[in-house]
């Protein structure tokens, strides 16, 4: 979906599973429709990097799982098969930052201090 959520299909009990929306617990990412041209131009980066490190049919692990408040998603940290934490790893990369709750801080206010896009 974006970088710090992600569409998963979880197996819940002996062969059943669900689908459902993920969101990295602890981490923002830049947004899509962004405030500011850094931070729409880092939002794909940061994306791409989840999806590589999250890819599709791959296993992955959910831990500290939590609802989250808004359109029923789950919060969760996200591991994958290499032991690597997405969270962690996008905030290594300078694609995404420590996020605690509240109010998240701009992207757009340090936008020389963000990553140059690879």
């Amino acid at each position: 979906i974006d970088g710090d959520s992600l569409v998963v299909r979880a197996t819940i009990w002996l062969g059943q599973e669900v689908e459902t929306t993920v969101r990295l617990l602890g981490v923002d990412t830049p947004e899509l429709r962004g405030k500011c041209n850094a931070e729409r131009e880092l939002a794909p980066i940061s994306r791409k990097l989840t999806s590589e490190l999250a890819r599709e049919g791959s296993e992955i692990r959910l831990t500290e799982i939590q609802f989250g408040k808004f359109a029923g998603r789950v919060l969760a940290r996200v591991t994958n098969s290499g032991g690597v934490d997405v969270g962690d790893a996008l905030i290594e990369a300078g694609l995404g930052r420590a996020y605690h709750g509240g109010r998240r801080g701009s992207w757009c206010l340090h936008a020389s201090a963000v990553p140059a896009p690879s």
